[in-house]
């Protein structure tokens, strides 16, 4: 079909299918793969057919030109709480460009309040754009810039921050504001918020506009900040459906579906309140919490040093020595490995025949012995490390491992590393941090 038109043109074409002929109307596509014909449907949806399946096509016409204008000014009732609204990118802030079918992160922060407009009943938003970033994009400087970002709001009076962010790293972004505003003991003078969303704003099936509506609510609305699990939080569907969002512990989340439109767990504890979207309004409804007194209010947030460099490795028959001595060699400032279970590692030769794995230990022993940081956490989704069990375990723990009780997740394990590491980077100083509970990822009434 030689005379397929350009991607970006609006078509109407006849195919055959089991059922007999069927109709399709939308915009063509780069091909999604050998002798398919690919259009994207109004409901933002992909199809996909083979060329001899079309029976006949039409282009209906081109696609206007756009112009790009500046948002009229909105008016915003001077009576509601002030809410920073600071957009980072990622799908909440996206629209799928027609001319390739891609998501492309293009919204302006204003755009979201014109899209959005519940949001001005809610609160008086000031919209700040730090970027148009994928979330994978995003490296521990970026962090500090949301960091000061946030300080730089409740200096001009916001009581709640929420920021925007592509879902794929939002958690360890989530766990930074959370180490960075609490970590050494504090809490923040407002509440933040991180959320995201799994379905970009211009499809039918969108999550952006409730995640958008239930941040902003809880940063407005929501209790007092205590510093402790609260200090920044992950708002996402709680379900599948549409209703309700949950209110989830940033320093203890985990991205655990790739699409699914609930994608975030909290981790090895509970989520700390639901935001409900009734006819009548959002409302906040609180889960049974472990009462807590706020903390000192935090003048600033602890910044990280971006020039920290930490080595992760997943344990399994393929971690060899030589991986990990090559980071160590590249002067990496610490070591995350991703045991299996409990946290094991592939260190044992009970068969006499991987000298590997004994070659992993001795390189660990000696690494440790020299001051050297090794950390391990679990690739279980839920449950603590627990080295105590089995022997390896204690072998682990004696040549100088670092670990044991944690019951911090993975992501959030490796920003608690970096901000220990940013502080002071001696085994000492981070073993003694990594064993505390520094704002709830690491919560003794679930370790007892």
């Amino acid at each position: 079909m030689e005379d397929w038109p350009d991607p970006g043109t609006p078509v109407r074409m006849v195919v055959k299918t089991w059922a007999g002929l069927d109709e399709h109307t939308g915009v063509a596509l780069p091909s999604a793969g050998p002798d398919l014909v690919t259009i994207k449907l109004v409901n933002g949806y992909n199809l996909s057919f083979p060329r001899s399946y079309v029976e006949e096509f039409q282009v209906i016409g081109e696609l206007p030109e756009s112009e790009e204008e500046a948002p009229e000014p909105i008016e915003q009732d001077a009576s509601l709480p002030l809410v920073h609204l600071i957009h980072t990118g990622g799908t909440i802030a996206s629209k799928v460009d027609y001319s390739t079918g891609a998501v492309t992160a293009r919204f302006e922060p204003s755009e979201l309040l014109q899209a959005v407009p519940e949001l001005r009943s809610i609160a008086r938003i000031r919209a700040v754009k730090l970027g148009n970033m994928w979330s994978d994009d995003i490296r521990p400087r970026h962090w500090n810039r949301m960091l000061k970002a946030t300080e730089e709001a409740f200096a001009e009076g916001a009581v709640g921050v929420v920021i925007t962010h592509g879902t794929d790293t939002l958690h360890l972004t989530a766990a930074a504001m959370a180490y960075g505003w609490s970590g050494s003991g504090g809490r923040p003078p407002g509440r933040i918020v991180l959320t995201g969303s799994q379905r970009s704003p211009d499809r039918g099936s969108s999550d952006a506009p409730e995640n958008l509506i239930s941040a902003v609510y809880w940063a407005a609305n929501g209790p007092q900040s205590t510093g402790y699990r609260d200090s920044s939080v992950v708002i996402t569907h709680a379900t599948s459906s549409d209703g309700s969002c949950a209110v989830l512990p940033g320093c203890a989340c985990r991205k655990y579906h790739s699409s699914r439109r609930d994608a975030f767990k909290s981790i090895n504890q509970g989520p700390l309140a639901h935001v409900e979207l009734g006819v009548e309004g959002p409302r906040i409804v609180m889960e049974e919490l472990d009462p807590q007194d706020a903390r000192t209010e935090a003048i600033s947030p602890a910044m990280f040093d971006d020039s920290v460099r930490i080595a992760q490795f997943v344990s399994d028959g393929h971690l060899h020595s030589d991986m990990v001595s090559s980071a160590i060699g590249l002067g990496y400032d610490a070591l995350l490995f991703h045991g299996t279970g409990l946290g094991h590692l592939p260190i044992s030769d009970p068969q006499d025949d991987s000298p590997e794995n004994t070659k992993l230990r001795l390189l660990l022993e000696d690494y440790c012995q020299e001051g050297g940081v090794a950390v391990v956490v679990t690739q279980a989704v839920h449950g603590p490390v627990h080295l105590d069990v089995y022997s390896k375990g204690r072998v682990q723990q004696s040549i100088g491992m670092i670990g044991n009780g944690s019951l911090c997740p993975p992501g959030s394990a490796l920003v608690k590393l970096h901000f220990l590491l940013s502080r002071d980077k001696s085994h000492d100083s981070v073993s003694e941090g990594w064993d505390m509970d520094l704002l709830g990822e690491n919560p003794p009434s679930v370790r007892n």
